[in-house]
């Protein structure tokens, strides 16, 4: 659920599946989340996955792990995976009767997982057209009658599809990095000035959206996702600083020694520092561009 009477923006963590990350983020007490069904669905699917799954204590009951993370959420989001499958490692065209296949299998972990998550849709847009979208999202209204469904909007939707969204939707998301890609990322503010005003009653989500200047001018919508705070792992890099220069025990320090336990059990000390401290400088970053993401402070934990 979203908080009632929200005043700001909320910054999802993504790439939350990751227990790995997820341990991280809840030892700081954020409770803003996003993970991804495709590494379940994949298993499903194919029979040699490539997309890991990190379980950590759920080594043997990896399906619990949407479950966790909600139940340690004032919101999550299951994004569907679906542009993991269209551009990730499986790359390559997929048809409609593959992508039915993917949709089935998405209904059922979410019946059976994802209770009090809000939902991505399947937004076929650009690999089976417009029409396709639309028959997915009639029907996922139909079939996940208890959890609140994000529709995408896309490029392709134009004008007239975009008010359609508007009408039928009462969460509707922006894909950020595709206006970036299409070299119109100025109009983000006015699409979703246009959105708001046309219903001002609706919730905005910002796929992907990491531009921090931005934020006060997108106060109104109600969410959006980012993981940036991975970049240290993946780069070598920590707030400008190479990771062979933090201070690991310092980092360590940035959460309860209880917490901190949990990540050291799974992942070296210096690989838990470098995301902690990444964690740490995200989370500071967003309180102060984005307004209160209601973290529980160590002191209240106590």
């Amino acid at each position: 659920m979203i908080i009632e009477n929200q005043k700001n923006i909320k910054v999802h963590f993504a790439a939350t599946e990751n227990m790995q990350h997820f341990n991280g983020i809840k030892g700081f007490g954020y409770q803003y989340n996003l993970f991804t069904a495709y590494p379940f669905l994949e298993r499903k699917l194919y029979k040699k996955p490539t997309h890991p799954i990190l379980p950590c204590q759920f080594k043997g009951k990896a399906h619990l792990i949407p479950q966790y993370v909600i139940s340690n959420s004032i919101h999550a989001i299951q994004d569907s995976g679906l542009f993991t499958l269209m551009f990730g490692s499986r790359a390559g065209k997929k048809d409609k009767q593959f992508l039915d296949l993917y949709y089935e299998k998405l209904i059922e972990f979410t019946l059976s997982h994802s209770a009090g998550a809000s939902i991505v849709e399947m937004d076929t847009q650009k690999v089976l057209g417009v029409k396709s979208a639309w028959d997915y999202r009639k029907k996922m209204k139909e079939d996940l009658p208890n959890n609140r469904i994000i529709n995408v909007f896309h490029i392709e939707d134009g004008q007239k599809g975009l008010d359609e969204m508007i009408e039928f939707s009462d969460y509707i998301a922006i894909s950020v990095p595709e206006l970036r890609f299409a070299k119109k990322k100025m109009h983000l503010v006015r699409l979703a000035n246009y959105i708001k005003n046309k219903k001002p009653e609706i919730d905005i989500h910002l796929l992907g959206f990491t531009e921090k200047r931005l934020f006060d001018q997108v106060r109104f919508c109600t969410s959006c996702d980012s993981s940036s705070y991975t970049s240290g792992l993946r780069y070598g890099f920590v707030c400008g600083q190479k990771v062979s220069n933090i201070n690991i025990q310092k980092a360590l320090g940035l959460i309860p020694e209880k917490e901190m336990r949990v990540i050291t059990k799974y992942i070296s000390e210096k690989n838990a520092a470098v995301l902690l401290l990444n964690l740490y400088s995200e989370i500071l970053k967003y309180e102060k561009h984005a307004g209160n993401q209601n973290r529980i402070t160590t002191r209240q934990k106590k």
